[in-house]
């Protein structure tokens, strides 16, 4: 699809003056551990409503008209949120790629909030879903190079479940993979989907991306995970995301060490 300048420029515009997207969003966040250090290492950031209603009750109100200014105020809250509740650590942001026109151009909000906001630009990581449609790899190529050009840090998320294969991880070359928790589910239970996280790994580790697993919830998923390398993790077991507050993790057992 190709925007008209004028519009383009207009929706520009719009979006670093904070044009009203006619519904109020909030942040919750998760904590991203480091199993080496068994310490928190990041946040995500995911979209709520003003009351705290589910990323579900927001993207009902997302339309192709507000897309492009909801992209933006999501990137924008989740930095002045964080940075209100002290966040030191790196901060996980995500994105809709269709709704960036000019990944030098729509950055802009971005870098003028950290800016405002006084939150570090190098710990800004920018997160794109397998389950956003992406009409064009070759822009999406453009914007994790662009970002990767100003120093910030990319991820493609919930691998393992939608349009991503081995030749999208190699061409894409994100700085974090994060498996999608179909792949983690049970993953101690399932001899397949260890062989599989072992491909991803190996791929990963060749060319210098980390590999994150999401969607932890048990103790034995915790210890497959580290006897197969997975550094990096997020999930319940851990913590649930906490509405416009910064949690801590649960205690962890000494024990447990990366290979």
């Amino acid at each position: 699809m190709t925007i008209p300048e004028h519009i383009r420029q207009q929706t520009c515009k719009d979006c670093l003056e904070g044009k009203d997207l006619g519904f109020q969003i909030e942040m919750a966040f998760q904590p991203i551990v480091d199993m080496q250090i068994q310490k928190i290492c990041a946040y995500e950031a995911l979209v709520r409503g003003p009351n705290g209603e589910g990323a579900g009750w927001v993207f009902e109100r997302v339309t192709h008209d507000n897309r492009y200014y909801f992209d933006q105020a999501c990137r924008v809250k989740a930095i002045e949120t964080a940075a209100s509740l002290g966040c030191n650590n790196f901060l996980h942001i995500n994105f809709l790629p269709n709704a960036v026109y000019n990944p030098d151009t729509c950055i802009r909000a971005t870098i003028e909030a950290a800016d405002h906001y006084e939150f570090d630009l190098t710990k800004l990581v920018f997160e794109v879903t397998e389950g956003e449609e992406i009409i064009s790899k070759s822009h999406l190529q453009r914007i994790f190079s662009s970002y990767a050009a100003r120093g910030f840090r990319t991820a493609i998320d919930d691998y393992g479940a939608g349009y991503a294969s081995h030749r999208w991880l190699v061409e894409l070359r994100p700085h974090i993979l994060k498996l999608d928790r179909t792949l983690v589910s049970d993953i101690d239970k399932h001899p397949e989907k260890q062989e599989q996280v072992k491909e991803i790994w190996s791929q990963c580790e060749l060319q210098g991306t980390q590999l994150l697993a999401e969607g932890v919830e048990t103790l034995a998923e915790v210890e497959t995970l580290l006897e197969l390398k997975v550094r990096f993790m997020q999930g319940y077991y851990f913590a649930k995301p906490a509405f416009r507050s910064l949690p801590d993790i649960v205690e962890l057992a000494q024990d447990l060490k990366v290979s």
